[in-house]
């Protein structure tokens, strides 16, 4: 499994193009080889970008909590599965992503791209600076999700 560390702003080229950083390629599993699956994010303004082997262990785990006969599941999938894309790096190390993506997040020429542990988050750099929390909310935040006494169990 592939975890992304770290974040980089890159700008995007006439063409929408973008330089993947070497950080990045360096952290991808050689199974993944260069596809990826980008998608918009469920909660924020931005879009996700998987490593094809991450992208297929997510829908395994789709597929085995959904009954597509339901029609809530039915539903659910139908979202899920809207504005996905199948992509790519060229052999210059760039990535396009679908134009319709980009304009649904408001992404143009500025892009952090953000390592979230099994996936890239991509975000327009405004949106992303302005959504930082500071330190102490982030401390607070911490406090309240790890600060019990479980560790015992974390192996």
């Amino acid at each position: 499994m592939t975890t992304f560390v770290g974040d980089y702003p890159v700008k995007a080229d006439e063409k929408g193009r973008v330089l993947f950083p070497s950080a990045f390629k360096k952290q991808i599993s050689e199974s993944a080889g260069n596809r990826f699956v980008v998608k918009k994010d469920i909660f924020e303004n931005c879009l996700n970008l998987y490593p094809y082997d991450e992208w297929e262990r997510q829908v395994k785990i789709i597929r085995s909590r959904i009954n597509p006969y339901k029609k809530e599941h039915a539903k659910f999938l139908r979202e899920f599965y809207k504005g996905t894309a199948e992509i790519s790096l060229d052999s210059s190390g760039r990535i396009l992503f679908p134009k319709r993506l980009t304009d649904l997040v408001g992404i143009s020429k500025e892009i952090i791209l953000a390592g979230q542990d099994d996936k890239i988050e991509i975000w327009n750099k405004s949106a992303y600076d302005s959504q930082q929390m500071n330190e102490e909310n982030f401390a607070d935040l911490a406090e309240k999700l790890l600060g019990y006494d479980t560790f015992n169990d974390v192996e």
